[in-house]
This record gives C-alpha cells, sequence and structure tokens, in this order.
C-alpha cells in the first residue's frame, strides 16, 4: 500500500523543527513564513507545549465523551477569558471542516431553515456540507450538491439582505479573512450590517475563524475588528499548535440537546492538554500583541516591492499579490532563500508565520524575499 497521490509536493522532508524554524533531512535550515497552512501558533516544539502533551499523554491519552473529563472544561473557561466569548459555550471536534459542519447544521436546527448564503471565492472545508459552502465546483462531487447555497459578492450588503428577505435562508457562513480566496479582508462596515441583517431576518451568522482565529491578526478573532459577535465562531488550525482538533463556539441563544451533536474523537485528553498549552503560551508570551505589531511592521516593509500589485493582510496574515504568477518567486524563496511560504491562485503569495515571528526574524524575511525579486 502506499499514500493516496493527492497532493502535489515539493522534494523536501521536514524532519525537525524549532520556534519559526524547521529543518529538512539533508540538514537544510528553513524560515517558515507558512506554519503549515497557518496550523503552528506558538512556535515548532516549544518547551511548554512539548511538555504539557507528553504529560498527558504519560496519564491518558484518550477516553470517550461518555464519562466527564476536566480538560475540557479547563479549555473553555481559559478560551473564554482569551476570546472575550465567556458567556459562550464550546463544542470540540477533529477539524477546521468538521467545525463548519457542525455550526451549519447547528444553526438549521435552530431556526428550521435550509439554505445558506456564502461569498464568492470562499473555502470552508472539504466535507460534504463545508465543501457546499466553498465557491470551487472543481473539489464537490456530485454527492456534495444536494444542499441550496448561494454565492454572494464579497463586500455587497445589498445583495445579502435580498436573498434574507426570501425567508429561507437559515445562516450566512464568511471566514474572518479570505485565506485560500487571496487574504481578502472584509470591511468593518459589512461585517457590522452583516450581523444587523442576520438578526433582522431571523438567520445566523456563522464567522469561520479557521485561519485567521487564535491571535493571527492582532486580535483573537479576525471579526473582532469590526466589534461584532456572531451566532457561531468555528476555530482550528492555531488552536492546539499542530495536534488535531477543532472547535465550534455557540452563542448562549443556542440550547444543547443530547445527541444533536457527537463526536468520538473531539475534545480527547490530548488534544485538549495541546491547546490548553497553546493559551498558556499565548497569554504568557503576549502572542496576540506580538501578531499585531511584528505584522505592522511586516506590512510596512514589504510595501514598494518590485512587481507587487497589492498587499493584503492584518497581523501575520498577509497576501502579497504581484502583477505575474509567482511560482517561479515561490521556488527561488524556497529553493534559494530557504524560506516557506503559501500560495492562493497564480499570483498571491500567503505569509502566514507562527504568532512568534520576532522583529528580527520579520527584517530577516523581507530582506530574503527582495533577494528573490532581484
Amino acid at each position: 500500500m502506499s499514500p493516496f497521490d493527492v497532493y502535489p509536493l515539493f522534494d523536501i522532508e521536514i524532519v525537525r523543527g524549532k520556534g519559526c524554524r524547521v529543518w529538512d533531512s539533508a540538514g537544510t535550515e528553513y524560515l517558515d513564513l507558512y506554519g503549515g497552512h497557518a496550523v503552528i501558533s506558538v512556535g515548532h516544539c516549544h518547551p511548554h507545549y512539548v511538555a504539557a502533551v507528553s504529560e498527558q499523554l504519560n496519564k491518558l491519552g484518550f477516553y470517550s465523551n461518555s464519562v466527564h473529563n476536566s480538560l475540557q472544561q479547563q479549555l473553555a473557561e481559559k478560551l473564554g477569558r482569551a476570546s472575550g466569548y465567556e458567556d459562550y459555550s464550546l463544542f470540540l471536534i477533529n477539524s477546521g471542516a468538521e467545525a463548519n459542519e457542525n455550526a451549519l447544521k447547528l444553526a438549521s436546527f435552530h431556526n428550521g431553515k435550509g439554505r445558506v448564503l456564502a461569498f464568492k471565492k470562499a473555502f470552508h472545508g472539504r466535507t460534504s456540507a463545508a465543501v457546499r459552502v466553498t465557491d470551487n465546483p472543481a473539489i464537490q462531487a456530485p454527492v456534495n450538491r444536494g444542499m441550496e447555497v448561494s454565492y454572494l459578492p464579497f463586500n455587497d450588503a445589498g445583495r445579502v439582505e435580498d436573498e434574507l428577505r426570501k425567508g429561507d435562508v437559515s445562516s450566512v457562513i464568511i471566514e474572518g479573512i479570505q485565506g485560500v480566496g487571496g487574504i481578502i479582508v472584509p470591511d468593518d462596515s459589512f461585517l457590522q450590517a452583516l450581523r444587523k441583517l442576520c438578526t433582522r431576518y431571523g438567520a445566523c451568522l456563522i464567522l469561520d475563524e479557521i485561519q485567521s482565529g487564535y491571535g493571527r491578526t492582532g486580535r483573537f478573532f479576525a471579526h473582532q475588528w469590526a466589534g461584532i459577535r456572531p451566532d457561531l465562531i468555528t476555530v482550528a488550525k492555531g488552536i492546539a499548535n499542530g495536534f488535531p482538533m477543532g472547535g465550534l463556539l455557540i452563542s448562549p441563544e443556542f440550547k444543547p440537546v443530547y445527541g444533536q451533536l457527537g463526536t468520538t474523537f473531539g475534545g480527547n485528553h490530548l488534544a485538549c492538554a495541546a491547546a490548553i498549552a497553546v493559551l498558556d503560551i499565548m497569554e504568557k508570551e503576549q502572542l496576540v500583541a506580538n501578531a499585531a505589531s511584528v505584522g505592522t511592521y511586516l506590512l510596512d516593509a514589504l510595501r514598494g516591492l518590485p512587481g507587487l500589485k497589492e498587499l493584503r493582510g492584518r497581523g501575520l496574515m498577509i497576501g502579497l499579490e504581484f502583477e505575474q504568477p509567482i511560482k517561479e518567486i515561490r521556488n527561488r524563496l524556497l529553493f534559494e532563500q530557504k524560506v516557506f511560504t503559501g500560495v492562493a491562485g497564480a499570483n498571491t503569495i500567503r505569509l502566514l508565520p507562527p504568532l512568534c515571528l520576532s522583529r528580527e526574524e520579520a527584517a530577516e524575511a523581507v530582506g530574503r524575499i527582495r533577494k528573490s525579486l532581484a
């Protein structure tokens, strides 16, 4: 047997990491400005994180959700305080796609409606409902297309209200910042309008903060720049620094029903230990504030790069859109300058480094990017 060949791979194997650096099997060091799709939040192999997961594994790795797990309560309380959502509830699962699946399902249970409004260039996952609200027909199989979804233009509140008026919309789902779509930041006024419209027409507002949340933009959640409170918030990626985990933050307007939601692995002891350690580190090292300050430095330092068409983002979630395709630029960054970056479409490079990226590492990154463009 061999792995199912669905990933186009660089001919590199990463075997070790520390902070914002990784090393390949040949011993070559790289500066990691991508964090494995924004997953590495507190840095590779942080000693507190490693110790917490190791200690928990030596006690108990897993038991099911048929018994009490005090780590879940501890995590919920810490996350509530860190995010400003102490009055919300937390449902734990294993991935971002699962978080969005459960958000869409819970919204529909709540108001009895079925249609969903999503946005052009949206990405919300690859499972059944999550891929249906993703604006990419190429990854939707015929079995995924049964749910009724309308894809609307970004930042167009009038079009959203036109659809909500029809009375059949269960939820509106939007990313705090579109990631795969190219680091597209919604206008604060648009998010504020969505909140008012969803309340007015009885639809649930779902904020997908899987890539943009957990301190990445310089606020705990990207939507907090707009000063709104969604009904449902989905998280994953940075929540456990690489341990598979997702979460759904649920407004007190929703009442739990036994059996309505469920999971085998979600909220297991190891995952909770990892997620608690992440919040410990974020608080102690003030990583949300670091993302804000280092992100501001990066955005200022990257302006005026040759061939740059537009610079977008907040904090340490940055998109560099170039006039020309960036495949060769990205290859030079990786193979010549030894810098990992991401991509969105043909012309945009994504930067999603660990939140512990220092000012000195950011300056080093800008220097290497400039060299790749020379």
